[in-house]
């Protein structure tokens, strides 16, 4: 249930009508737009009676809530959930510039790492992005450094300013991920890994979650509703293909989802071309695709010599085809009434 109040309501008259549900037993959620509150009711609502609470005074409307995904639904909050990404600028997600995160697919070394984090944040990139722990199909393949790898992104944010974004696979890593990174992703592979869900959603850190292989977008969306119902509202939304019959591509990347996602919810959305395309030659068109089509931001994978990678080399831009895709961009955005990302060009380098 969404209540709508009118204009000016007092404040005395708001927290009387939440003591009122809470008494009932549901939980209440508070967004302010311009004018008008919007309370939207968590729980069972079946004890409320909507005639009774569209009396209350103050109140305009009663809205059912039809969908089964309550905190991520457009019609719960009145504006845009803006998720900082913990630089000290105070760059967030969702508003007007799209923000672009570019790294390797895995940290490999503390060299590479660190020219790469340099090369992609002089073409704009706002993000580091980089794989410490790596899902990988076959057990005998590149399973990431691990912990040093959170080390070694965490001397990559010192040396150039820019926040870190990696995968978490596991509940048992959520808290030293969360003390090195400044964002946790939750892959495509564990968008329904309902336990490691529920711990991210317990830190208070943002989370990039990815659709999974064959998740529907209503299947994504409670995914991102079980990590807010613990309590964490910073979630990003990652369309990054999904699997079909088709074979010329890794995956199929769903370009409508991503104004259906943007009617649908208030959090921000972003594409991962890299996997969807699984050629680095497909990257830079999904790329233009998806900002045309309204995504808030981008995920790429990128490394200096993509031909030496431990993994997803194939996908991989170099920094120089990184740096034109950036720059070719920049029409999309404009198209859109948005700004590409500066990224950190104006952070010390060590």
């Amino acid at each position: 249930m969404i209540i709508i109040t009118e204009a000016g309501i007092p404040q005395s008259t708001l927290d009387e009508l939440r003591e009122h549900l809470e008494e009932r037993g549901v939980r209440t959620h508070v967004s302010r737009g311009t004018d008008r509150v919007v309370v939207g009711c968590i729980g069972d609502t079946s004890a409320l009676d909507a005639g009774a609470v569209r009396r209350w005074p103050g109140v305009e409307s009663v809205v059912p809530v039809r969908t089964p995904y309550r905190l991520a639904s457009r019609g719960f909050r009145a504006a845009p959930t803006l998720v900082p990404l913990g630089d000290a600028s105070g760059t967030v997600l969702g508003g007007e510039r799209v923000i672009v995160a570019a790294g390797p697919c895995s940290v490999e070394n503390a060299d590479m790492l660190i020219e790469t984090a340099r090369g992609v944040r002089e073409h704009g990139a706002a993000m580091l992005r980089g794989g410490a722990f790596k899902p990988r199909t076959s057990p005998w393949a590149f399973q990431g450094l691990g912990v040093q790898g959170l080390a070694l992104l965490a001397d990559a944010r010192a040396a150039t300013g820019l926040p870190v974004v990696t995968e978490v696979m596991d509940p048992r890593h959520v808290e030293i991920v969360a003390e090195h990174a400044d964002m946790l992703q939750v892959g495509a592979r564990n968008m329904q890994n309902y336990a490691l869900l529920a711990e991210v959603g317990r830190v208070r850190r943002p989370v990039l979650l990815k659709r999974g292989l064959s998740g529907t977008i209503v299947e994504l969306l409670l995914a991102a509703e079980h990590i807010m119902a613990r309590g964490n509202e910073m979630v990003v939304l990652c369309e990054r293909g999904i699997r079909t019959y088709e074979t010329a591509t890794r995956n199929t990347l769903d370009i409508a989802a991503i104004p259906v996602l943007k009617r649908e919810t208030h959090l921000p959305v972003i594409v991962d071309p890299s996997h969807a395309a699984g050629r680095a030659d497909l990257v830079a068109p999904l790329a233009f695709a998806a900002i045309a089509a309204g995504a808030d931001g981008l995920i790429v994978e990128v490394h200096p010599r993509p031909g030496e990678a431990l993994s997803d080399g194939d996908q991989s831009l170099t920094i120089e085809a990184f740096g034109e895709m950036m720059r070719a961009l920049e029409p999309f955005a404009a198209a859109r009434g948005r700004t590409l990302s500066a990224g950190a060009r104006s952070a010390k380098v060590a």
